[in-house]
């Protein structure tokens, strides 16, 4: 019985898929771990559902992918099952909350380029099946800048750079900004200043990364928001359960809600080279290089 559910779901989400939309594809990126990049990851895309969003996270932090645990799930399977065993794409997305569907990454799954070469074809054929399913697919990578991470930011239509008011992330945050500026000029930033002890240091620390950049490199980045500390993050973290949902009306929840109104609303269609097929075209170029 449970087996059969399985299969209806499972032809339910490819029947879902639209060829004629373009799934706009998000990374979530840090210069270093522990500034909450996969917290936002998670509790963003649920913020997105509830705007009627849908919205796919893949966890592609490789080696230390943590979304499940985030929310408490153990996954019935993940990417690196789907590659070694063959899998469909539509084998590997988990349910997780309100509606949220995600694909795990895998403890043992930890280099993209140690995989064969048709390993990573059967790989990156799986992700286009994505193609038209999700207005969103934000997909969580690894902190700082691993090649593997590094050539997912540059393929993507655009990335969302979350880092503190700590000086060591301000110049980690900078240094993953100048590397992908300097191989793609035109990739989009948006920025977030994460447990900020107020609005008004939050808007200070970003406007000063903003001028750097602008000065240092000569483009601009564009400024998402900044989330306040907020002891009911840690609090759902060690429960956990995704903050928005454990606390909806914290601060830290309500800001969480503006920002994903912002993303909706400012939202574009991606470029004929944009969107999940743009994404694994990028992708596989750079890396069967």
């Amino acid at each position: 019985m449970q087996q059969d559910q399985a299969y209806s779901l499972r032809q339910l989400s490819k029947s879902l898929a639209d060829p004629v939309r373009s799934s706009r594809v998000v990374t979530v990126a840090s210069g270093k771990g522990g500034v909450g990049k996969s917290n936002f990851a998670l509790n963003f895309a649920l913020s997105l559902i509830e705007l009627g969003q849908k919205v796919v996270l893949v966890d592609l932090d490789l080696g230390m992918a943590n979304i499940d645990i985030l929310m408490g799930i153990t996954p019935r399977s993940n990417l690196l099952e789907m590659i070694q065993q063959q899998k469909s794409v539509w084998d590997v997305v988990e349910k997780g909350p309100n509606g949220l569907e995600f694909i795990a990454g895998g403890s043992g799954f930890t280099k993209l380029l140690q995989l064969q070469e048709e390993e990573r074809s059967f790989f990156f054929a799986e992700l286009e099946k994505l193609h038209g399913y999700a207005d969103t697919i934000i997909i969580d990578t690894g902190a700082g800048l691993t090649l593997e991470s590094q050539q997912c930011h540059l393929s993507a239509d655009e990335v969302i750079l979350i880092t503190t008011a700590e000086p060591t992330a301000i110049a980690d945050a900078y240094a993953v900004v100048k590397i992908l500026h300097s191989q793609r000029p035109s990739l989009s930033f948006q920025l977030v200043i994460n447990r900020v002890t107020n609005p008004k240091e939050g808007m200070e620390v970003a406007s000063k990364f903003k001028t750097a950049v602008h000065s240092f490199l000569n483009r601009e980045i564009k400024i998402f928001g900044a989330i306040p500390e907020d002891s009911h993050v840690l609090q759902a973290v060690l429960k956990q359960v995704p903050f928005c949902l454990a606390a909806p009306k914290s601060a830290a929840s309500l800001t969480l809600k503006r920002l994903a109104e912002r993303f909706v609303t400012g939202s574009a269609e991606p470029s004929e080279n944009g969107g999940i097929k743009g994404f694994v075209r990028k992708l596989t170029k750079m890396l069967n290089f």
